[in-house]
């Protein structure tokens, strides 16, 4: 990412256009690592975002609603307790370093005007948010730094504040752009990395820029002619704020000027660097809290699928046992026939099978038993016997029912993209009973229905496609038509695909074309020659009961893909 130390001077640049002179009306603190000051003049509001997140440190103006604890925290008490009505008087920044200094005139308990700095340090898992008094103590910071975490420099209450350790390299805005150039290596198999080396304040999406604008013209004077320019561009302010996204809409990358090394990718311009990376930000946040999601939702049916299959293997194994009872019922029968010849006290009795050529078979017995007590034992285990398997055989038809749809959900799962499809999946897997609803303040209002995947035959019919079993249900049996056809691939999971005939007879290049996208909405997208099954939408039923998605057909024709 490009919030490098240039990128840092254009935008406190741009916060002190917006922002000097504002007071601070409020203080929030909605994660453990960010602030959000809220600040108003006689006309307006503004929002001030402060992230000390390893991953996204940042600081900008922001849009974005942010939920806040009920509790407020402690460093929260403090910052109002310090801050609240202070009047922001002055931004400012450590050379080209990646640390804003925010100056606050505020009041203590007894009315006297003191001064208060909000230091911003930028640098990654090293960044920090500290709060400052006017000779420089750290009064608190949202990550408190103690020897057993660094032994260069601590961040502790009552400490005076120094700054990070200095990486002694030119700067493009304070120093000769010649020492610079004097330090790449162009001749070098990576002049961007030995620039980067080279330059305080540059990241190496900007090094890999500068070189990317020399167009393979490496020489010391065309680099210079580049880093003047660009040094021209941050003091003038005259930026192009620029973010990057890959072909799905992933963000890829940021700068403050254009970055035309990414070739082939969408280039997003902004009127202002806050606008920039409030958007940029809130777009990788959805994503990875879409990427929290499936893996949530991919550890909880791998979850369910594990344990219905133990469950169902559990009862597989019982019902084999269940299958013993007929030589019980022979048992008994066969000490009910002799009871004239038994007595009480035997451990076994030896008789003659009449059900098996009146072989000689040993039977056991109790011998606190009377003979016909023995065989109503005999008779009560072949009873008990016989209801097992017949409750097994329903609780397995029944396990391997919901086996079946849990597989068919993580096939869904595989192939879903973006919040909403996961939310209705999650919301399909709590009607079917298998996840439980989340209740109160965090529960999740539902989501608004997703469209079919929707495409276009060869002759110009549409094809659709469910993105879940919940989709498949309603596109097969309410949005079909009793003509349309309807494609699934043969005995694998995946989705509905019907084909909207209109009245009219597709070609055979348009039943081709859905076969196609019925093999790529299915768990065997990616094998050869995958048999298809297609048929009238008419022929299609839903069995009483039936898991979502799960139908049956019997008039059907197969095609190859």
């Amino acid at each position: 990412m490009a919030l490098d130390g240039l990128y840092l001077y254009c935008l406190l640049d741009e916060l002190k256009r917006e922002l000097l002179g504002y007071r601070v009306e409020k203080i929030h603190q909605p994660g453990k690592l960010e602030i959000v000051l809220s600040f108003r003049s006689r006309t307006t509001s503004k929002k001030l975002l402060l992230s000390a997140s390893g991953n996204a440190p940042r600081l900008h103006l922001t849009q974005i609603k942010s939920d806040n604890p009920n509790t407020p925290p402690m460093l929260t008490m403090l910052l109002r307790k310090n801050l609240s009505g202070a009047v922001l008087t002055d931004i400012r920044q450590n050379r080209t370093d990646r640390v804003a200094f925010l100056d606050f005139d505020a009041t203590n308990e007894i009315g006297d005007h003191v001064k208060r700095t909000l230091v911003v340090e930028i640098m990654a898992q090293y960044s920090n948010i500290i709060l400052l008094d006017e000779n420089q103590k750290i009064l608190d910071s949202v990550k408190r730094v103690d020897l057993l975490h660094s032994s260069v420099r601590q961040i502790l209450p009552g400490l005076i504040y120094t700054l990070p350790p200095a990486q002694g390299k030119p700067s493009l805005l304070y120093d000769d752009i010649r020492t610079i150039c004097d330090f790449v290596d162009l001749t070098g198999a990576n002049p961007a990395k030995a620039l980067l080396f080279a330059a305080e304040g540059m990241s190496p999406v900007l090094c890999r820029e500068m070189i990317y604008r020399t167009a393979g013209n490496l020489q010391t004077s065309v680099l210079y002619a580049q880093l003047e320019q660009l040094r021209q561009v941050v003091l003038s302010g005259n930026i192009a704020p620029c973010s990057v996204t890959d072909a799905d809409g992933k963000p890829v990358d940021f700068s403050f000027i254009s970055l035309t090394q990414y070739q082939g990718f969408h280039m997003q311009h902004f009127s202002s660097l806050s606008e920039q990376l409030d958007a940029y930000y809130a777009e990788r946040e959805r994503i990875e809290r879409a990427k929290s999601t499936a893996a949530d939702l991919f550890r909880s049916v791998n979850t369910l699928i594990e344990r219905t299959s133990r469950k169902v293997s559990g009862q597989t194994a019982e019902l084999a046992q269940a299958a013993q009872r007929e030589e019980k019922r022979v048992c008994g029968d066969l000490i009910q026939a002799n009871l004239y010849q038994l007595e009480k006290g035997a451990l076994y009795y030896d008789l003659e099978n009449f059900y098996d050529d009146m072989k000689r078979m040993r039977i056991a017995a109790d011998p606190r038993l009377t003979p016909s007590q023995n065989a109503q034992k005999y008779y009560r285990e072949y009873r008990k016997l016989a209801t097992a398997e017949k409750y097994l055989t329903e609780q397995i038809a029944i396990g391997q029912a919901d086996l079946d749809y849990l597989q068919s959900v993580r096939d869904a799962l595989s192939r879903a993209e973006g919040e909403r499809e996961f939310s209705a999946i999650r919301e399909e897997l709590i009607s079917a009973g298998f996840l439980k609803k989340k209740s109160g303040k965090n529960a999740k209002k539902k989501s608004p229905s997703l469209p079919y995947h929707e495409y276009v035959s060869p002759g110009g019919f549409r094809v659709l496609a469910g993105r879940n079993n919940i989709q498949n249900d309603a596109l097969t049996f309410r949005l079909a038509g009793k003509n349309d056809i309807w494609f699934h691939v043969q005995k694998f999971h995946g989705s509905h695909v019907i084909l909207l005939t209109e009245g009219q007879e597709p070609g055979d290049a348009d039943y081709l074309f859905a076969a196609e996208i019925a093999v790529a909405h299915s768990e065997v997208k990616d094998e050869k020659r995958i048999p298809v099954d297609y048929t009238r939408v008419k022929n299609i039923k839903k069995p009483s009961g039936a898991k979502p998605g799960f139908v049956i057909y019997h008039v059907y024709y197969t095609m190859i893909v």
